[in-house]
């Protein structure tokens, strides 16, 4: 019996780039082994996103769609596909055609030989990317592997293809707040990575700009540790002891009747740390807030319809 992929494609105004990733995967599998089905999660387009993937799939039963009900973000909309998905393999792949769908192939490869997650990681940067976005993403990537217990590669997509065994246990998690990227790295199994060189975009825009980068960084290091809370300490900790040292000047300007100058500094100085101190206190209010929304137990995402028999 053929084994089954689920191609899992998350698509927010992707109508004019739908259609051409649907024909390139299907190009890919002519004449392979597998069968394989494509899955269309629409994450509350503007456009007509959504219409044209329920067209195509009047007319091709290979192809699924999924709409929700809002925009719940790609994470959220790639765990609705994870849920639903039937395959003996899944594969996540973006449908601005920059993820190269002819690699699918040498992922099912290494699934074959019995890695049960093959992701993707560029090897060459981004041909649309500016240059500070550039920058950031490599910021991005040094800051979450320093402050948190994973370790992502430079450059790493989603771009995967992850076993059956995974699917389960991707499905049973119910955190609200997801970073797949993070979480397929938690969870362990067998890995591996292979590298890309991405395509020019088809059609529209990157939304991955430096204060979505930022908020990804600030999202996927609490995710995963609790280092940004001792460093909080840590830096307490030496701040105080630095300023212990400063006591013997100011005992001695006092016996020796010395003027002390110097108030434009103090503003400075106070200005630093009641800066230092807010940062601290964000730090601590992510964390609260997150388990505030985790207790709630709100779903990650809203299926208004679907041609998928769920489960």
């Amino acid at each position: 019996m053929k084994k089954l992929v689920s191609i899992i494609i998350p698509a927010y105004n992707e109508a004019d780039n739908i259609p051409h990733i649907i024909n390139a995967i299907k190009n890919t599998f002519t004449n392979q082994v597998y069968n394989y089905e494509i899955i269309i999660i629409d994450d509350g387009s503007k456009d007509h996103s959504i219409d044209v993937a329920r067209e195509i799939s009047l007319n091709d039963l290979t192809v699924k769609f999924i709409e929700l009900s809002r925009n719940f973000g790609k994470d959220q909309a790639l765990k609705a596909g994870i849920d639903l998905a039937t395959g003996n393999a899944l594969v996540t792949i973006d449908a601005d055609m920059q993820h190269p769908p002819s690699l699918i192939l040498e992922m099912i490869h290494q699934w074959e030989l019995g890695y049960e997650v093959v992701y993707a990681y560029r090897q060459e940067k981004n041909p649309d990317a500016k240059l500070k976005n550039k920058i950031g993403s490599k910021l991005f990537y040094k800051l979450v592997n320093f402050l948190s217990d994973i370790n992502l590669e430079d450059g790493i997509a989603d771009y995967r293809l992850i076993d059956k065994k995974v699917i389960k246990t991707l499905s049973e998690i119910s955190e609200y707040e997801l970073f797949l990227r993070g979480m397929v790295k938690w969870i362990g199994f067998k890995q591996i990575g292979i590298p890309y060189t991405p395509s020019p975009r088809l059609t529209g825009e990157s939304t991955y700009k430096i204060k979505t980068l930022i908020k990804l960084a600030l999202h996927g290091i609490t995710s995963f540790s609790v280092k940004p809370l001792y460093t909080a300490v840590y830096l307490g900790f030496f701040l105080s002891v630095s300023s212990i040292l400063y006591i013997p000047y100011v005992l001695y300007s006092f016996l020796a009747n010395i003027e002390v100058s110097g108030w434009a500094s103090i503003i400075m100085t106070i200005v630093f740390f009641g800066g230092l101190q807010l940062i601290i206190l964000g730090i601590i209010g992510i964390y609260v807030g997150k388990m505030f929304m985790q207790t709630k137990n709100r779903p990650n995402y809203i299926i208004r319809s679907t041609n998928i028999p769920q489960k």
